[in-house]
């Protein structure tokens, strides 16, 4: 019988975090998430955590499991080889309750990169035409699904919050590849920063836990690369750099 020890904190009646164990049925190919439902359905029903689809799509119950960030709902137990299953979560993001936290740190910096096509020129009648090869530029990159475990696992975003983090930079690759973007030197600009690309240590944490098999390290080299290409070539524009 696996046992679940979760990470507890109810910010309004807790002084300080504190694990609490729980005994999970055993059953074979159980995820995490699934002994996660078992304990707020018959155990203790006031287990706070986030979740969603259960297909490794929405990224909601990303979280701190056995030493990694993982999805709850893809995390086997049996594959973890271990009777104990320690569940905290996600780190440099406040703790709303227990294994919930405040994502809107993370998404700001999603809406700084601004996740958007932005036309250098008017609009055709129907629409931007791209080719096989530009549009398999974008492969991988549009894979990301905003999980949050490269953020939580990168030490940079946990000493510096004006770091964009990993997966807001992997975002704005997507756009800067994208063929049908006229914003191309506004935004490597605005990522040529030491707010940006350049305050990545390239210690690959980001890397190692994507759930998606990703590349953000090497998606923010190409970043830096792409920036100092345009600004020897002096076509970087001036940016203003958004407040601490």
């Amino acid at each position: 019988m696996p046992q679940f020890r979760i990470l507890r904190f109810d910010p309004d009646r807790d002084q300080k975090p504190y694990f609490q164990s729980f005994d999970v049925p055993e059953k074979k190919g159980i995820t995490v998430l699934e002994g996660l439902y078992h304990i707020i359905e018959n155990l203790d029903p006031s287990l706070a955590f986030r979740s969603s689809c259960r297909a490794a799509v929405c990224g909601s119950c990303a979280m701190h499991i056995n030493g990694q960030y993982r999805l709850a709902c893809e995390t086997n137990v049996d594959h973890l080889h271990s009777h104990t299953v320690t569940i905290r979560p996600m780190a440099h993001l406040q703790v709303i309750r227990d294994l919930v936290v405040d994502m809107k740190p993370f998404f700001k910096n999603y809406e700084l990169i601004k996740p958007y096509l932005i036309p250098g020129e008017e609009p055709p009648e129907r629409e931007f035409i791209q080719t096989i090869e530009e549009r398999r530029r974008l492969d991988v990159k549009v894979d990301c699904i905003l999980c949050g475990a490269c953020f939580a696992s990168c030490p940079v975003a946990s000493t510096d919050e004006n770091y964009l983090g990993p997966a807001a930079l992997l975002k704005a690759l997507r756009f800067v590849d994208d063929s049908r973007d006229g914003a191309t030197m506004e935004r490597l600009a605005f990522l040529a920063t030491d707010f940006g690309v350049f305050r990545c240590h390239t210690i690959f944490n980001c890397q190692q836990v994507c759930p998606k098999d990703l590349d953000p390290t090497g998606a923010i080299q190409r970043l830096k690369w792409k920036a100092i290409w345009a600004k020897l070539k002096g076509k970087l524009p001036k940016v203003e750099v958004p407040a601490a």
